[in-house]
């Protein structure tokens, strides 16, 4: 399977735009887009594997992105999903099996059982589970896991209040504490089970990408002399890093590619293809790429890397086959209400914050065209975001709640209202002191396309009297974007425009909970933490009352403004012809190693 389960990771925003959006209305609208395009998840190609060719040859993946991936190969310590690509064919320690429902299964590198009596979860790890060193996968592995993402000094930013359900963990987090009491070892630490005991249990550790339980092992031997603050700098991450799936590493050109070949140690089904090769393309050069046949299809991935426009290059590509399915990704709005505290560990929302009154956020919403733009250019791939949960998770999904549609009279009343107004003949509203007011927009670099979909909103925002420019003059290059984003207090950027790559489980306190390091706008409110720990509470072990709590706690977030989706995206790819067993449904937890080739060059 393609690695959707993983944890929330940034990623760059790849939509789908004109050159130009000439003849958008600003007049009000209440239509609805939506994604049109269905596909197969896998490509049943009827050719018969070419022996030599599949042992000899070389897989040829493209990594679609604007900026080089940072070299991060440890996944509670990666930033965005672009290092979660590179180094896919290594399996990046992932312990479990999934069903289609990404439901944990037995048969992975470990199987799980959950005991709610006790409040237990029991990871049993497979015999003959080995790093691509030839080292054991121990015990001490699956809890050293834990103790990178929780380590006070730790540069994860996967922590939330959640893993303070392990006994002993909000201990080991606060510096109170040299180890994690909760997490203890039936056959030792060299053993094959280790266990973890909770304050409660919760209906979502049924699934993989839980906010409970952590999905992966760390190499404990191999990484144990280097403080954990200077892990994702080490050489042992960046430079010679050791995996457990049916890939290893051969060569990695920081920031531009990755070479693998099979992992003879690797526990499951032994990979079959003799090489992949890996290699950041942009965004803008990828549809000739591929058009040229230079790659037999990009990274698979949750979060998808190909858009709209893209589609429209390459629906009708010779030689290559379109799988797709929904994915994990939404782009979202987000405005900086307050800073986090190191101090305390949590987010904090401040009143005086310039993003602070209501009014003026939701005008900013209501203001832009999304439904227009991805009518127009989205081709089926892309559809407005009404809600912060994407389809994906039909269940729990508020299909019926409207989100924010192009509404230029009302948000010039909210504006009026909160007393945003124009004075003194300018044609800028001030804000209600009679200040001067500028709004600095945040954006990453991206396709020609997307940037003029920027500018579309910047003009937008003119509109009703909003001087919004961009923070520093033009689009950011992704890595600096993200940079500025995750410090504890930033003041560049009053708005922006990013993108999730979520879990696949949809518990929402990793993003947006009080204490989640990936919740950049700081967005904190007593109702929405009680609604996030709702969505886990002993009455949500029954789905209905668990659906009812998704519901309105969507409902709730598109009240607030404090973080607005933008778009839903379909994750679809074109495959050569001459690659046959792929097949990136979730059930699928073979991917790579599924992998032969029908011929040695492309077709």
């Amino acid at each position: 399977m393609v690695k959707t389960k993983t944890k929330l990771a940034t990623i760059a925003v790849t939509f789908l735009a004109a050159i130009t959006l000439a003849g958008c209305s600003n007049n009000s609208s209440s239509e609805s887009s939506s994604a049109a395009v269905k596909m197969q998840t896998a490509y049943k190609n009827p050719d018969k594997t070419d022996k030599s060719a599949t042992k000899n040859g070389t897989l040829k993946l493209a990594l679609v992105n604007n900026a080089p991936f940072q070299g991060i190969t440890d996944p509670a310590l990666a930033p965005n999903e672009s290092d979660n690509q590179a180094f896919a064919p290594g399996g990046q320690g992932n312990l479990f099996n999934v069903d289609k429902n990404y439901k944990i299964v037995d048969g992975g590198m470990a199987n799980q059982k959950l005991d709610r009596k006790a409040k237990t979860a029991t990871i049993t790890l497979r015999s003959n589970a080995k790093w691509s060193n030839g080292s054991p996968v121990t015990a001490k592995d699956i809890e050293y896991a834990y103790e990178v993402l929780g380590n006070k000094d730790s540069t994860s930013q996967q922590y939330s209040s959640d893993y303070e359900n392990i006994e002993g963990m909000a201990e080991y987090h606060a510096g109170k504490a040299d180890t994690i009491s909760g997490i203890t070892y039936p056959d030792g630490e060299n053993g094959k089970v280790a266990v973890l005991h909770f304050k409660k249990m919760a209906p979502s550790m049924k699934f993989a990408g839980n906010s409970y339980i952590w999905d992966y092992v760390e190499p404990y031997e191999y990484i144990k002399d280097v403080p954990i603050a200077k892990l994702a700098s080490s050489e042992q991450i960046r430079k010679n890093p050791i995996f457990t799936g049916p890939y290893k590493l051969d060569k990695v050109v920081e920031g531009e590619s990755t070479s693998w070949s099979p992992n003879k140690y690797y526990y499951g089904k032994k990979a079959q293809i003799g090489h992949i090769t890996i290699n950041v393309v942009s965004m803008n050069n990828i549809d000739k790429a591929l058009q040229s046949k230079k790659y037999d299809s990009v990274v698979p991935s949750g979060a998808g890397s190909l858009g709209g426009t893209d589609y429209k290059n390459l629906k009708n590509i010779k030689d290559y086959t379109m799988v797709g399915q929904p994915a994990f990704t939404y782009s979202y709005f987000a405005f900086n209400l307050g800073h986090f505290d190191t101090k305390t560990g949590k987010n904090v929302m401040d009143p005086n914050k310039k993003m602070a009154n209501k009014n003026l956020r939701q005008a900013m919403m209501y203001a832009l065209n999304v439904d227009q733009v991805t009518k127009k250019f989205g081709n089926g791939i892309k559809q407005r975001a009404n809600t912060l949960l994407p389809p994906i998770f039909s269940k729990y999904y508020d299909k019926s709640a409207k989100g924010y549609t192009l509404n230029i009279k009302k948000a010039n009343k909210l504006l009026d209202e909160a007393g945003y107004k124009k004075r003194n003949g300018s044609k800028w509203r001030s804000d209600p002191k009679g200040k001067p007011l500028t709004i600095y927009f945040g954006a990453m670099t991206s396709s020609a396309t997307t940037e003029a979909t920027y500018q579309d909103y910047l003009q937008q925002w003119h509109k009703i009297g909003l001087n919004v420019k961009y923070t520093n003059g033009k689009p950011m290059e992704m890595n600096s974007f993200y940079d500025t984003l995750q410090k504890p207090s930033q003041s560049k950027m009053d708005i922006w425009l990013g993108a999730w790559s979520t879990s696949s489980e949809p518990t929402e306190t990793q993003l947006y909970g009080d204490t989640a390091p990936f919740n950049y706008g700081h967005f904190v409110t007593k109702k929405n933490s009680e609604l996030i720990s709702a969505m886990n509470n002993s009455a949500s072990w029954n789905d209905t009352t668990r659906t009812k709590v998704f519901k309105e706690w969507q409902n709730y977030m598109n009240s607030q403004a404090g973080v607005v989706g933008e778009q839903f995206s379909y994750n679809w790819q074109p495959v050569n012809n001459r690659v046959k067993g792929f097949d990136f449904g979730p059930a699928n937890n073979e991917f790579y190693s599924d992998l032969t080739l029908t011929s040695s060059k492309l077709k």
